[in-house]
């Protein structure tokens, strides 16, 4: 549409909001009480044979026209609202010459409307509401976007996201079952007597994790703060106070780019049990992946991915370990006990980018990235990593150089991170100065207080952490984590 006939058409609809209040109504009024959702007409119909009105009290039913068919001394509105779509039926008998023909004149797609009458089922069998009046809500000044074909301009549903809701039907499922899910996960944990707790979101340290954090300065303080990057090592302070299990849902920030699974702003879970090691939170991974799974079937069934993921997410996952599974898909030997030079060297031959001066850690990780994450198609727990990798995890028992860790994959992408949590608070300290000692642009930070916490003693405990938008695109099949993020980060424009 041209920038012309949109200026003619909203030219248009503002004569149509004058002609409105002319005629004494009020094109946005403050409310429409008693309203029910149009599902209960729909359910009401049901039992009416072609033809029929149902009696009794008439009913209220609000929300937007989709279309607007009018036919001579009648007229069919598809109205739709948050449960689904109902024909309103309009017709000169019920509403009257004049009002019948000034609504008809005024009425566009996209207006949101009240209308009051009776259940109904149209001679062809279509259930819907004999009006007998309609209440203008609210009258739309812009058209809608491509009469509710959809938004095929993938820029404009990510900048105007409720066009993209407006527009699509599967969008509006999409993020009702995101939603969904996450008070399913509520739901686990809660279950599973995990108390749900807060953690600052701004910080002296933003630690737990190696990412640059977003900064800004307090007033208050008058310092420098970050924002967080994790919530691990807030949740771990509170093993050491005492509590037992707890876990928190909330918003991470890191200051990295927009790509189909990465995003500078997501949503996270942590847990961190007490008195267990990573495989007590393995089972617990499993149990709800699984759970998940189901429900994801249950909400969007007409979603080939979800409809497969029970099947998928059934219980046990596939276990492999790192060192293995990273040198049966590269032909490589040895590869733990390679030096910094050399895994550099092998990052850069599979094409890594990452600076020449990274950690080795990040160097195992590239090649693991390389190699078999694109093989982890079935939930599959990687586990046992080198030490280089993680300065968080406990030593493993009875693997030298190696971390009690484990990540879970699917579909090429990782799902969880989790350890038997360090609380020796030396070889914490000694890790982090490591960690912050090597070269590279990530690396640790040194959360003092936290490895002073240690020392007061924190129980043997497993933790674990995962996004929100990656597990929901992975039970969704979804490929992009700008499809399951309501607003995205996109740049402005020039």
């Amino acid at each position: 549409m041209s920038d012309v006939e949109e200026s003619h058409l909203v030219q248009e609809r503002r004569q149509k909001i004058e002609r409105l209040r002319m005629r004494g109504v009020e094109p946005y009024p403050w409310s429409f009480p008693d309203r029910v959702a149009t599902s209960v007409v729909v359910d009401r119909c049901a039992a009416l044979t072609p033809g029929a009105t149902a009696s009794g009290p008439d009913l209220r039913v609000a929300g937007r026209i989709r279309t607007l068919r009018q036919h001579g001394r009648s007229a069919f509105v598809d109205l739709d609202d948050q449960s689904g779509a109902l024909q309103l039926f309009l017709r000169v008998d019920e509403l009257g010459e004049p009002s019948y023909s000034d609504w008809l004149a005024d009425l566009d797609p996209g207006d949101l409307v009240g209308a009051e009458g009776s259940p109904m089922v149209t001679r062809r069998g279509e259930p819907s509401l004999l009006v007998r009046q309609l209440t203008m809500l609210a009258k739309a000044i812009a058209p809608p976007p491509e009469k509710f074909h959809g938004l095929k301009d993938a820029e404009v549903r990510l900048r105007q996201r409720y066009l993209d809701l407006l527009a699509s039907p599967e969008t509006r499922a999409r993020f009702r079952a995101r939603s969904l899910v996450v008070r399913e996960i509520r739901h686990f944990f809660d279950e599973h007597e995990f108390l749900e707790v807060e953690t600052p979101v701004l910080g002296t340290v933003a630690g737990g994790a190696a990412a640059d954090p977003f900064v800004t300065r307090s007033g208050y303080l008058d310092e420098e703060v970050q924002l967080r990057i994790s919530l691990e090592l807030p949740l771990k302070r509170l093993l050491v106070g005492g509590f037992e299990r707890v876990y928190e849902l909330g918003r991470i920030f890191r200051n990295e780019d927009l790509d189909a699974t990465h995003a500078p702003e997501f949503t996270m879970v942590e847990a961190y049990w007490a008195y267990t090691d990573y495989t007590d939170m393995r089972h617990l991974m499993e149990a709800m992946y699984g759970r998940l799974a189901r429900r994801v079937a249950e909400l969007l069934p007409g979603v080939p991915a979800a409809a497969e993921a029970p099947g998928l997410f059934e219980p046990p996952f596939a276990v492999v370990d790192f060192v293995e599974a990273l040198e049966s898909a590269s032909g490589m030997r040895g590869i733990a006990d390679r030096s910094r030079e050399e895994l550099r060297d092998l990052a850069r031959a599979a094409g890594a980018t990452v600076p020449d001066a990274s950690p080795a850690g990040k160097f195992l990780d590239k090649l693991f990235e390389h190699y078999v994450e694109p093989t982890l198609v079935r939930p599959t727990f990687v586990v046992d990593h080198p030490l280089a990798t993680s300065p968080l995890a406990k030593r493993h028992r009875s693997k030298p150089g190696r971390i009690e860790r484990f990540e879970l994959y699917c579909r090429g992408v990782e799902l969880a991170n989790a350890y038997s949590e360090l609380n020796d608070p030396d070889d914490q300290e000694r890790r982090f100065a490591e960690q912050l000692a090597a070269r590279g642009t990530e690396h640790y930070a040194m959360d003092r207080d936290f490895v002073e916490a240690l020392r007061y003693g924190m129980p043997p405990a497993s933790g674990v952490g995962f996004g929100v938008d990656r597990a929901f695109m992975a039970l969704t099949g979804t490929s992009s984590i700008k499809d399951v993020i309501l607003f995205p980060p996109v740049r402005s424009r020039p």
